[in-house]
Order: structure tokens, then C-alpha cells, then sequence
């Protein structure tokens, strides 16, 4: 364990999340004294120059509450919206107050999981994070709440920041909350005992994970952070979850909270996004070759290998794959509209280019655009 610790204490590229609940007061508004706390710590950590940090920060909808007059977090999502046009900007003008006592620049990145998947989004996306690293700057991340629908919305930004520690190729994950550290139980009944590290699954598999906190100005939980925690030690990525009150300690590499190994490597940044981020507007059925194709052999899936199609999508959305069971096996970003699916069932491309022409030689869902699900 102590040489887990000692890793994190030497990460130099780290994400940190933030839940609304450690930023606002019970009434809803920001909260400055615990805005510039948490901004004590993160400026203190990057001061030597050698370690670079993204915030990914809650807390847009949660400040905007107060100002338009609600006295909690309404639950239809254009009110929601509302709430974060009005919010965002407050929590970006408080960050920026902030950080300015450090002489450090705030920079607001705003994402989607929509445009996240998307090959060129998501590359414009890190090179913009890159490029503020770069220039000193103090990248704060939240999702764009104000245009997100309820199908191209992460959700939560426990898993956004899953998301955006694997985009930046992070080193290291801190998600802190209100808790520190995931328990063997209820934290607030006596003997219950904090779980120090997470090896894989099974470390969590006797724990009762809680969901969303008592203050209400959220959306996560427990859940979620585990959740997240999950997602990012998948892709390679360590992560240690604690309380906003033990960051700086959190940061140094001390024993606080509970630290997640990491469990698998890394792997292509989009295709992490598509699995976890995207929502399917559909469904295409394979035959049993195709489905050996895309998911043991990792072949792309050719209008031969369709047995049905369902949903109704466009060219470029996310679709899933099923076996014939109606098991997903796959899911990808789709290159034809729903309604041209069917005339193309069955087909091999050479007959697709001859009849229809040049624009139906092509794959229906191309490898690179393509994440299996179960191997």
C-alpha cells in the first residue's frame, strides 16, 4: 500500500472532481469560503511547477438555484438548464476570483458525451486541455448542462471525470465528496470501518454502496463515485476517493480515503467514450458470423452480416450491436439513417456500390468507430 500511496504522490498529470455538496450551501448558492479552500489546495499542489491539474467541478445548476428563486433542484430539465445558464457563470466567476489570488488563469471547458464520441470533437477536446496545461492555465471542466438532452447527458460528473482523466492521459483520479472513503457500511453507524484500497470487483462485493447525500443539490452518490472509480482503474487510470477536507492530504500521497488499483491498460480515448458515455438511438441484430467478426476478430460490421435493424437514428449516431439473443455485444457510431438499413440487409458491398452506387461501399459501422462490449 505504501507503494501505492508513494504513486500518488508523485502523479504528475491529475484530475480532481468536485460534487456540489462541497461547494454550496444547504440553500443552494456557492459557498466562497469553501470555493477558495479547495483552491488554497489545488494552487498549493501546482506551485512547484511540476504537477499539472483539471478540475472537473459540480456545482453549475446547484448555484443557480438561489438566484432564480428555487429552493431546491427541480427535477424537469429545462428548469435545470435554467438554472445552470444562470449558475455556470457565478461558478467560473468564483473560480476565477479565486485562482487570481494565485496569479494562476481559470480556463471553462464545457463537454457533452454527444460530442465526446465524435473522432474530431474528441481530439479538439484534448488538444484544448493540452494547449491550457501548456500555457498555465487552470482547466475547470463541467458538462455543458445548458444544451445537453437527456439522451447525450454523462449523468453525473463522477463518470465525466472518469472520462476526462483518460482524455488528458492522467496519472492520477482524486474524486472527493462529502465522505471520506468508500465503507464496510453505513459510515455513520458505529464500527463501521473504511475500505483502504480496492484491488478489483470483489473487494466491493459484500458493500451496500449508498446513493445520493442528504443536501440535495446533486446528483451522484456513492454509486457513482465507485462507478467512476471503476471506469477510470479499468483504463489504467489509479484513483483515490475521499473527502473535499483531506484533498491536500489526499494529494501528498498520505493514507486517507480509498485508493482504487488500477485494473486494465490503456486504450484507444474515444472508444472509452462511446462505451460508457454514449446513449444507443438504436439497435442493429447480427448473424452469428458477423458477430464473431466484430467481437473475436474485431472486424467492421459489413451490411452482410445484419439480420434487423430497430430505432430510429441518423448517420453518425450511436447504435448498438446485439447477437440474435437480443444480447449487446458492441456499440458503435453507425454511418447510414435508419431507414436506409434495410435495403442494405444482407448485401455485400460490391452489390451495394453497383445498385445504389459508389456511397454504399462502405462499412456500416467501421472498426475504429466500434467498442466490444463483451469480449
Amino acid at each position: 500500500m505504501a507503494g501505492a500511496r508513494q504513486a500518488v504522490g508523485e502523479a504528475r498529470r491529475i484530475v480532481v472532481k468536485v460534487g456540489s455538496s462541497s461547494l454550496t450551501t444547504a440553500a443552494g448558492g456557492l459557498d466562497a469560503d469553501r470555493v477558495d479552500a479547495l483552491v488554497d489546495v489545488l494552487a498549493k499542489v501546482r506551485s512547484g511547477g511540476e504537477r499539472e491539474l483539471v478540475l472537473v467541478s459540480s456545482g453549475a445548476i446547484a448555484a443557480g438555484l438561489a438566484p432564480l428563486g428555487l429552493t431546491r433542484r427541480p427535477r424537469d430539465l429545462a428548469r435545470q438548464q435554467a438554472a445552470a445558464s444562470v449558475g455556470q457563470g457565478l461558478l467560473m466567476a468564483r473560480y476565477t476570483a479565486s485562482f487570481a489570488r494565485y496569479g494562476v488563469r481559470a480556463g471553462q471547458v464545457l463537454l457533452t458525451s454527444d460530442d465526446m464520441s465524435r473522432r474530431a470533437h474528441h481530439r479538439n477536446a484534448s488538444r484544448t486541455l493540452d494547449k491550457l496545461l501548456a500555457m498555465g492555465a487552470f482547466p475547470v471542466v463541467n458538462e455543458n448542462d445548458t444544451v445537453a438532452t437527456d439522451e447525450i447527458r454523462f449523468g453525473d460528473n463522477d463518470r465525466l471525470a472518469a472520462l476526462v482523466a483518460h482524455l488528458v492521459q492522467a496519472d492520477l483520479l482524486v474524486l472527493l465528496s462529502d465522505v471520506d472513503g468508500v465503507y464496510d457500511g453505513d459510515p455513520a453507524r458505529p464500527g463501521t470501518v473504511r475500505i483502504a484500497q480496492v484491488r478489483g470487483p470483489e473487494d466491493l462485493a459484500h458493500v451496500e454502496i449508498g446513493s445520493a447525500g442528504k443536501a440535495g443539490v446533486g446528483t451522484g452518490g456513492m454509486a457513482t463515485k465507485v462507478e467512476a472509480a471503476r471506469i477510470a482503474a479499468a483504463a489504467g487510470v489509479p484513483v483515490v476517493l475521499t473527502s473535499t477536507v483531506h484533498a491536500g492530504d489526499a494529494l501528498a500521497g498520505a493514507d486517507t480515503g480509498t485508493y482504487f488499483h488500477p485494473t486494465g491498460r490503456r486504450a484507444a480515448g474515444r472508444l472509452l467514450w462511446l462505451q460508457h458515455a454514449s446513449t444507443p438511438q438504436g439497435s442493429l441484430t447480427l448473424d452469428d458470423g458477423a458477430v464473431r467478426a466484430v467481437v473475436e476478430r474485431r472486424k467492421s460490421l459489413l451490411p452482410a452480416g445484419i439480420a434487423g435493424v430497430e430505432g430510429e437514428f441518423s448517420a453518425g449516431d450511436p447504435v448498438e450491436l446485439r447477437d440474435r439473443a437480443g444480447r449487446p455485444v458492441a456499440r458503435g457510431l453507425v454511418n447510414f439513417d435508419a431507414k436506409e438499413i434495410p435495403r442494405l440487409i444482407g448485401r455485400s458491398t460490391r452489390d451495394l456500390a453497383r445498385d445504389l452506387g459508389p456511397a454504399y461501399e462502405r462499412e456500416v459501422v467501421h472498426r475504429d468507430d466500434l467498442v466490444v462490449l463483451h469480449p
